[in-house]
């Protein structure tokens, strides 16, 4: 196995050979040991627990020592995963889902912004096409905002909204299920296969906002709507005073 520093994102990169090669990153600091296992659920034992809602039934809860975490097989939903539900079509390491997700959570926790740790990522290759699977830490005592519309959290939700669109982040899925709340009331963003990182055009910030507008209507209805007028006046109130990263 190939061991090296990955430069875009701080992470230990190693490398494998054999019929199913492949590439993992990880946060040697955090999983100083860590190699292919971490993304087998059997791994665990009892401490791995499949997520209950979403996930596409390829996502599980972790923990190791010191640690946990999120592990997650990226599936694919809608008419294609008819043809295939976890195979991706080879375009090089930097393109795979996994990879570009890791990369992109270490540039934003480094900006300071609150999303989860990246700890693993991998991606193994057959032929045309690859598999892949992510780490990421598990948030303590959150829930998503979907259950928390009764409270008036929505300048804190647009104002985290706000800092990650000044980052240049878009999300590719920003609904009322990838916003969580904390026991504080502090927001954190989650799940950002597929997002992105560089100069963002306000048709992509407003294509956020309306992709969490119909998220918001489909959960709660009228009340949905409400909150959302309240999060869309304080996100461009927010938008216009430079809320920093």
């Amino acid at each position: 196995m190939k061991v090296e520093d990955d430069l875009r994102s701080g992470a230990r990169r190693q490398a494998w050979s054999g019929p199913l090669a492949g590439a993992m990153l990880s946060d040697a600091s955090r999983l100083p040991e860590a190699g292919p296992e971490l993304f087998n659920p059997g791994y665990y034992g009892d401490g791995a627990r499949p997520v209950d809602a979403g996930g596409r039934q390829a996502a599980w809860f972790v923990q190791g020592q010191g640690w946990q975490g999120v592990l997650r097989r990226y599936r694919r939903g809608g008419m294609i995963a008819r043809v295939s539900r976890d195979a991706y079509l080879w375009n090089g390491e930097d393109r795979t889902r996994s990879f570009r997700e890791y990369r992109l959570l270490a540039a934003m926790r480094a900006q300071g912004l609150d999303v989860p740790a990246p700890l693993a990522a991998a991606y193994w290759r057959q032929g045309p096409v690859y598999r892949a699977a992510i780490v990421v830490e598990r948030i303590p005592g959150v829930r998503p905002l979907a259950q928390a519309l009764a409270e008036p959290l929505w300048q804190a939700a647009a104002e985290a909204i706000v800092r990650m669109h000044r980052a240049g982040v878009w999300h590719a899925d920003l609904n009322a299920f990838n916003i969580l709340v904390g026991g504080d009331g502090r927001i954190w963003l989650i799940d950002f296969d597929r997002g992105t990182q560089g100069a963002l055009s306000e048709r992509q910030r407003q294509g956020n906002l309306d992709r969490l507008r119909r998220s918001l209507r489909k959960v709660a209805g009228d009340d949905g709507e409400r909150f959302w007028l309240r999060l869309r006046d304080s996100y461009w109130t927010g938008w216009g005073v430079g809320i920093q990263p």
